[in-house]
């Protein structure tokens, strides 16, 4: 956490930069008067947020131009999930598109008759989607060496991230959520259980389908169906879910009328989770483990028996972006820590990414204050300016396509599926929301009517942030009848 001078001295660094660089997005003010577009300005007004709690942006992609809008925009802010706009490009730039994680597999026995006669170590290197259908191709690669029993343990190699303790109720009080999961060299499904519930009528219940099975933990197999006619709505509360670590119940029915559906929890022992994981699975998978599953290191000396790979960057950042997957923009961070520092902590990811953004994107608009890669945090900041020159920087970039791709389109897909402009404008652009804690925002490319592309973005901080909402599309719609 930045100390109350180094927060000082940020501010003051940012505020007198375009007095320093001739050229800087920050450099040509807003409107001399101060004005906002009428839009924009009428629908901060029915969302009853201050103009003075908003910064807003929108200059050529090109940076040829003056700005046509800068409002605050050297003003450092919380940026939410736009904080992954930054991790993504900065993955995209130090890694390269191509980029893949590796998990290595290593025995330390001989196979003899279909036993292996030793220990079976699985090495988490950071792999952000090593989700159950990838665990289930490693564990078949491990079958196809000849292995059906292990005689001794299968360890768990997780030393590649150094993050500590992560609580995973410490941000909002909800651990049970997915989008709390925390960061982990060998990160198993997000540490995140799918139960699937499919009505019987025949029979009056709803069958649970769990994956991954997870060694140890009792979960039913059905519950009572009940509801029949009566329209879908919240059926996750009234089933009244109990989820401890040995045992999941329910104390409600599953309403009919709902058809097929799916619960998504974050396990609440996430440290367990990647053990209970591998052993359910490896049982399922008709393989049989004598030892147990355990937590170690790979003993020095000893070559892979083969690797499984990750799929490229490029991929993975589709999922970080056009979802605002938090756990895997984390890894993203921790593995540019791991590959530039040689060691996947926090603190080597955030010297990175600050040495990075000297490098790549400059000091003139000021540099961001970089917590994690996910923007979950009430210590991140960026300003309008900052963002917007590493969007320009990005657009001339030889791996522009695929952040852009990465993008969700406004009323196409991803977090902005339903998201719907008035004008039709096309958009890419990443949003985020901490509503308990009054940030939104929005930021990434617009298309213009002209043909020019612009970069956009907006952010608001304040109590009724999420409620900015209506304000920032009309911005969009603004940018795009240029």
């Amino acid at each position: 956490m930045p100390t109350a001078f180094q927060t000082a001295a940020r501010r003051m660094a940012a505020l007198l930069a375009p007095l320093l660089l001739s050229v800087s997005l920050a450099a040509v003010a807003a409107p001399g008067d101060g004005t906002l577009p009428r839009e924009v300005e009428a629908a901060l007004v029915r969302a009853k947020v201050p103009r003075e709690a908003v910064t807003l942006l929108v200059a050529d992609a090109e940076g040829q131009r003056p700005p046509r809008l800068a409002w605050r925009s050297q003003e450092p802010v919380n940026p939410a999930s736009v904080m992954k706009l930054v991790t993504t490009y900065a993955g995209l730039d130090i890694l390269g598109p191509a980029f893949t994680w590796s998990t290595p597999v290593y025995t330390d026995g001989a196979v003899r008759g279909n036993v292996l006669e030793g220990n079976l170590y699985i090495q988490g290197q950071g792999d952000p989607k090593l989700v159950i259908e990838r665990l289930w191709l490693l564990l078949r690669k491990v079958q196809a060496l000849g292995i059906q029993r292990i005689a001794g343990d299968i360890v768990l190699d997780r030393s590649a991230f150094d993050t500590g303790a992560h609580d995973p109720g410490a941000f909002d009080g909800r651990p049970l959520r997915a989008y709390n999961a925390g960061a982990d060299a060998l990160l198993v499904n997000f540490k995140s259980v799918q139960l699937s519930f499919t009505p019987d009528t025949a029979n009056q219940v709803a069958r649970i389908d769990v994956m991954p099975p997870l060694a140890g933990v009792a979960i039913p197999t059905s519950v009572p169906l009940g509801g029949e006619g009566k329209a879908c709505g919240d059926w996750r509360t009234p089933m009244r879910g109990d989820f401890q670590a040995t045992q999941f119940s329910f104390g409600g029915a599953y309403p009919a009328g709902c058809g097929e559906g799916t619960w998504i929890v974050a396990y609440p022992d996430p440290d367990s989770f990647a053990a209970r994981a591998i052993a359910g699975l490896w049982a399922q998978m008709g393989g049989q483990l004598q030892g147990t599953v355990r937590e170690g290191r790979v003993p020095a000396g000893l070559a892979p028996a083969f690797e499984l790979p990750s799929p490229p960057l490029a991929e993975v950042i589709r999922d970080i972006n056009k979802y605002s997957n938090n756990v895997m923009a984390d890894q993203l961070f921790l593995t540019l820590g791991l590959v530039q520092k040689r060691r996947g902590s926090f603190p080597n990811a955030r010297a990175t990414m600050r040495q990075w953004w000297n490098e790549r994107i400059g000091t003139g608009e000021g540099q961001p204050v970089f917590d994690n890669g996910s923007g979950l945090s009430m210590e991140a900041r960026v300003t309008a300016a900052g963002l917007g020159r590493m969007l320009q920087v990005a657009w001339r970039s030889p791996v522009m396509p695929e952040l852009m791709s990465s993008l969700p389109i406004a009323g196409v897909d991803g977090t902005l599926r339903r998201r719907q402009l008035r004008s039709g404008a096309a958009a890419h652009l990443k949003s985020g929301t901490m509503p308990e804690y009054g940030v939104a925002g929005l930021a990434g490319y617009v298309d213009g009517a002209s043909g020019r592309r612009y970069v956009l973005v907006a952010i608001a901080n304040h109590a009724n942030a999420a409620a900015a909402r209506a304000a920032f599309d009309a911005l969009v719609d603004w940018t795009a009848q240029d």
